[in-house]
């Protein structure tokens, strides 16, 4: 089964990292993605442009609009990604805990839905 695996962190935080620290979590996430590409389990995956650079689409009564920014203010922002595959729920969960962010922010796992043929 695949599950999404969205890493929230606050950017205020991360973009105040010490320079060290941030080239160290670097490093951690380049091993985690190597370790899921050769452990057959990564589907997809990405890190997101800041929260800034966003802008959320509605339609209402046939008119597009748009909003600068994510749609809601929150103390932790959506960063990144990744698409896994995992047996279960219990094993995509122990993925998550190994993605580096989990330990200053928040990893949601969530099943992809899957529709029938």
């Amino acid at each position: 089964m695949q599950y999404l695996l969205m890493i929230y962190q606050n950017e205020a935080e991360y973009a105040n990292m010490r320079p060290a620290a941030g080239q160290q979590m670097t490093e951690e996430y380049q091993t985690f993605t190597q370790s899921i590409i050769q452990n057959g389990n990564f589907k997809a995956g990405d890190r997101l442009q800041p929260t800034t650079t966003a802008t959320t689409v509605r339609v209402r009564d046939g008119k597009t609009l748009t909003t600068d920014g994510p749609f809601a203010e929150t103390r932790e922002q959506l960063g990144g990604y990744y698409l896994v595959e995992a047996k279960d729920l219990n094993a995509a969960i122990e993925i998550a805990a190994r993605i580096p962010s989990a330990r200053i922010g928040s990893i949601e796992v969530r099943p992809i839905w899957v529709y029938d043929k």
